[in-house]
């Protein structure tokens, strides 16, 4: 008798499948909407508070927080449930943003993008496990089109926006976009997702959470002050590099031993998975690497427009997209290393576009290097999701999607700080050799003038063509880090085993 009264109840709570999806779609353009917006506004945001040197500060310390809480937002995704843990991120990265957009130093918007990195965390990852859930592997493959669409729209209305609002409106309004988005995200997650969550007593690994942030952060510290605040062989540079060897040694042996471990190593013990995450690591720095300081090259040094440089930008996110695609049906019919090989020749390719970009190239030279290193991202990231969410369980499912994404924002984190560190000291450098002495000698802060239009047009010729070079040769460097890594990428990928979707 229990059971048949129980059983309408069971009816109506079944999974709206087209619902959940447009709520997932909704939460994961919130995060793809939030890299073109931020990116396109951030020469913006440096001109009006300053602070040139913490220029990547504002990236890296939205993408530790990102990096360290996606395994742990994957592994209580498995433990208890996929809604209650993505509706507490979409919570928290909320609260993030509206507090970025209030913000009135670069310290104030450091901290408060560290808040919103800690939401962050759920989204990507725990929306692409509520796909894997609710859809066949032949469905997943065809629903990447719909899920691609969402970094397309994204592509197109991040910088426009973006652009419009830093123009002619404030920049603070960039971060406020995202809110009415969440509400309507959080609202077709808690009325249309339903799950069946077995409830047992778990042992959070609390212990490696707390190991893997603190080997991450003085990493990441290290990288992007180092040769700039410190030499790289110097007390501070070594004590941190000590601190961080140390955590996450120690953190290797804490997810051995530990009941329930945060990163299960025995998901990597497959050869596939193994290689997948490598390479979301070296394409995670390239993704960083051009996403962040591209717009600082367009608008710095080639002189363009906040809507110019963020339709440069806009390009990686419109062949991403188009190339998921693709990537999905390609890999069910030549498997997942011929798609990923293709992926990595468009990874090189559109790195060495980069590499070889002047400051008379034009706009439509950077934006070309996007298109075609998106096109690269877009086939490899879908084919490695395919190949993971196919090999696991659905107990493991959250935490081998998470540990994908993972690795691509631990690539994004090092990227931006290494990346940001390479930059800092190789314009340092440079002013330093071609500069001026004296007290009104260009420093490394003088940059931010550069990346003002009003600003830029009252400097003195001679200093605005030395920072437009110096800019150039520091990009040039930083550019030619992202081709190194697109090589090794596609390296990588050579050793990926022969497998299509069974």
């Amino acid at each position: 008798m229990g059971e048949a009264l129980n059983a309408p109840i069971r009816k109506t709570k079944r999974t709206r499948r087209p619902f959940v999806l447009a709520a997932v779609m909704l939460a994961m353009f919130m995060g793809a909407i939030e890299a073109t917006i931020v990116s396109t506004a951030m020469p913006a945001i440096v001109g009006e508070l300053g602070g040139f040197s913490l220029y990547s500060w504002v990236f890296s310390s939205y993408l530790l927080m990102n990096a360290v809480t996606v395994l742990i937002y994957g592994k209580l995704a498995d433990l208890f449930g996929r809604k209650p843990v993505l509706l507490f991120g979409l919570t928290v990265f909320m609260i993030g943003t509206i507090l970025c957009g209030f913000a009135e130093s670069m310290e104030m918007l450091i901290v408060y993008r560290l808040i919103q990195g800690v939401g962050a965390g759920a989204v990507m990852p725990i929306a692409t496990t509520i796909v894997g859930d609710i859809y066949s592997t032949e469905e997943r493959a065809k629903i990447q089109g719909y899920l691609s669409s969402v970094w397309g729209i994204s592509a197109v209305l991040g910088p426009a926006i973006g652009g419009f609002l830093v123009e002619y409106v404030s920049w603070h309004y960039v971060f406020w976009v995202n809110i009415p988005l969440g509400i309507l995200s959080m609202a077709g997650l808690w009325f249309f997702l339903h799950e069946q969550v077995v409830k047992k007593k778990h042992k959070i690994d609390y212990l490696g959470a707390i190991l893997i942030t603190i080997g991450i952060s003085s990493l990441m510290y290290i990288l992007v002050e180092g040769g700039h605040r410190w030499n790289w062989v110097s007390l501070p540079s070594i004590l941190l590099f000590s601190v961080s060897a140390a955590a996450i040694a120690l953190f290797v042996v804490q997810e051995r031993r530990a009941a329930e471990p945060m990163m299960p190593f025995s998901i990597w013990k497959e050869k596939s998975i193994f290689i997948a995450n490598t390479v979301s690591l070296t394409t995670g720095v390239m993704l960083i690497g051009i996403s962040s300081f591209l717009p600082a090259f367009v608008q710095g040094v080639m002189e363009q427009s906040p809507i110019v440089a963020g339709f440069a930008l806009t390009a990686m996110s419109i062949g991403w997209p188009i190339a998921a695609t693709v990537s999905g049906r390609l890999a069910l019919a030549k498997g997942y290393r011929f798609t990923s090989l293709i992926g990595g020749v468009c990874l090189v390719a559109g790195g060495a576009l980069f590499a070889m970009m002047t400051p008379t190239a034009g706009p439509i030279w950077a934006a070309a290097g996007s298109f075609v290193t998106g096109v690269g991202m877009g086939l490899t990231s879908t084919a490695f999701i395919l190949l993971i969410q196919g090999t696991v369980s659905w107990q493991q499912r959250g935490i081998a999607t998470a540990s994908n994404m993972f690795m691509r924002n631990l690539g994004n984190t090092i990227g931006a700080a290494l990346l940001g560190g390479i930059l800092n000291s190789r314009f340092m450098s440079y002013l330093e050799e071609n500069g001026t002495s004296g007290e009104d000698s260009p420093t490394l802060e003088t940059a931010n003038l550069l990346l003002d239009p009003n600003e830029r047009t009252s400097l003195p010729a001679e200093v605005k063509v030395l920072l437009q070079d110096g800019l150039t040769v520091s990009l040039h460097t930083v550019y030619l880090g992202v081709l190194l890594f697109a090589i090794i990428s596609i390296v990588l990928i050579f050793f990926l085993p022969k497998k299509r979707p069974s």
